[in-house]
């Protein structure tokens, strides 16, 4: 049993990197899915499926990531920091967003509108829970 799906999802992503993978499958849920399409957004991942696939007789639904690399083979994704973990939350405020990496990075905020990337939310002046930076 994982107990952050959403940093088991980030891990996944790093260590698939770090061998060069060209894709992931992930059990699916909602957030999972609007981190991916937050990341896929941004050009840090090249695409995010919802899929399903059959095992002994139930349909499990999963979330295929397709990595994305540069020329040089290296990662899109070169790092990652955990911001709000289960038994610690941090909030902020619109006004007190920082750049992340300066402004090479960004954070990752679930918001009260939805999960968005720390420059849209700055933008649509709304604060939240930062889930993790990644640059």
């Amino acid at each position: 049993m994982v107990n952050y799906p959403i940093a088991d999802m980030l891990i996944r992503i790093k260590n698939a990197q770090a061998v060069g993978k060209e894709q992931i499958l992930l059990p699916f849920s909602n957030v999972k899915f609007k981190i991916a399409e937050v990341l896929k957004v941004s050009g840090l991942v090249q695409d995010v499926e919802r899929k399903k696939k059959k095992e002994k007789k139930s349909e499990q639904e999963y979330l295929s990531i397709v990595l994305k690399y540069d020329e040089e083979n290296q990662p899109a994704i070169s790092g990652f920091k955990i911001v709000s973990r289960p038994s610690r939350h941090l909030y902020t405020s619109a006004k007190d967003i920082k750049q992340i990496r300066s402004g090479y990075g960004m954070a990752v905020i679930s918001t009260s509108k939805g999960v968005m990337s720390s420059k849209e939310a700055k933008k649509h002046n709304l604060g939240g829970e930062i889930l993790f930076e990644v640059w």
